[in-house]
């Protein structure tokens, strides 16, 4: 018979300090590697958004300014094109932001509208954080901002959905993907459109005056797309139907009744688009104002933009990007085409021609003891030079029979 086996002895303290340890080993490694393993452990910060409605100043005037083709890439590592070459060994993005900043302290605009090619996609390996630096002044100075596509926003790490998602999200964006639907059926669905980054802004009247709380003037946000092939061509994009019915059903539910229940105008408006129509060729043959330097760069597909443009009757102008070195205002069947010029240092440009910034004013009209409808809509431009010079000022549209308020 054999003996039972001995008795086990276990040393407790050994143990315990075993596992001790090994608890603080892991404790250690998941210290040192907590920013991989978890998204962090900050307080979820949400978007600083603008005071809504945008609405007119105190002195009746509301101020944009356009910044067209900022062809942001990466900071200061993207060098600038068609720069002198003493500017070349210092010049980079940095210039553009640099000039951004000068615009915004010189001008104090109540909103900018970014007009596409806001980025330079081939030129960056990030997009959102291109995006965050292209547009870091306006959220730098709290200033309402509005973004659309270009043709080449999207050649980098998002696509076009993604892009307007993201541009919508960012700090005092009044950006947004596509109109909602109208009946409102499906709470923050959006109408069934072409492209990402159609959208309607409405302005407000001045504080105190009769038309506070009334929208008194629209702003028409477009894509106009990149590239696409047509019967086997080439071609850049265009505004299709889909968006061409939207602005008319928008139009449409604009109009307003007044006490004898007698339709009244639609409110002024300006639209905002990257690519050009190519009715806007024709303006050579007219006595347009500003710089005509390049062939108009657009689609072989004729759209039926300015058609319904003069059918909704209330469109005052278009204000374009894309081709950098035209930066000149033509009248289409009196409907003004203006294009912003090439704002940023990495777009393509020509050496001794300042960058540049479109700024438009509205001004309303002024009754007998308050502010009333928009009376005048004028534009200018100012060059990314010493004293930031200010040339071709013009009046787009004036009220020709302007009825004051009693």
């Amino acid at each position: 018979m054999s003996s039972p086996p001995p008795p086990v002895t276990v040393n407790w303290k050994h143990s315990i300090l075993y596992i001790t340890l090994i608890i603080s080993l892991l404790y250690s490694i998941e210290t040192l590697i907590s920013h991989k393993l978890h998204i962090n452990h900050n307080q979820i910060r949400l978007k600083r958004s603008p005071n809504l409605p945008l609405r007119f100043r105190d002195d009746g005037t509301f101020k944009i300014l356009q910044v067209a083709d900022m062809h942001f890439g990466m900071g200061s590592i993207t060098r600038c094109r068609d720069v002198t070459d003493a500017e070349y060994h210092y010049c980079s993005d940095l210039n553009t932001t640099r000039f951004l900043r000068r615009m915004i302290e010189a001008e104090r605009p109540d909103l900018i509208a970014f007009t596409g090619d806001n980025i330079f996609g081939s030129s960056t390996t990030d997009a959102a954080e291109s995006l965050l630096q292209a547009i870091g002044p306006a959220i730098e100075y709290g200033i309402p901002w509005a973004a659309i596509l270009g043709n080449h926003d999207q050649e980098s790490t998002m696509n076009r959905a993604e892009l307007m998602t993201f541009l919508s999200l960012m700090d005092f964006s009044v950006s947004q993907i596509n109109p909602p639907l109208e009946d409102d059926s499906e709470r923050g669905a959006l109408r069934s459109i072409d492209g990402f980054g159609n959208y309607r802004l409405r302005v407000h009247g001045a504080p105190g005056s009769v038309l506070s709380n009334s929208t008194v003037f629209d702003l028409f946000f477009l894509d106009s797309g990149d590239r696409e092939t047509v019967q086997g061509r080439r071609t850049y994009g265009w505004i299709k139907d889909s968006q061409l019915s939207w602005l008319q059903d928008t139009c449409k539910q604009g109009l307003k009744q007044n006490m004898a229940n007698v339709p009244s105008n639609p409110d002024p408006a300006l639209a905002f688009f990257h690519i050009p129509i190519p009715e806007v060729r024709d303006l050579w043959y007219t006595p347009f104002i500003g710089q005509f330097q390049e062939g108009v760069a657009c689609s072989i597909v004729q759209s039926g933009v300015l058609n319904t443009f003069l059918s909704m009757g209330n469109v005052k102008a278009a204000f374009l990007g894309h081709d950098h070195v035209n930066d000149f205002c033509g009248n289409l069947k009196g409907v003004w085409f203006c294009y912003g010029g090439g704002f940023g240092y990495h777009a393509y440009g020509r050496r001794n021609w300042h960058r540049r910034a479109r700024l438009i004013e509205v001004k309303l009209g002024k009754g007998r003891d308050t502010w009333t409808g928009v009376q005048r809509i004028k534009t200018w431009k100012r060059l990314d030079n010493k004293e930031l010079s200010k040339i071709d000022e013009q009046v787009l549209w004036e009220a020709s029979s302007y009825s004051f308020l009693k």
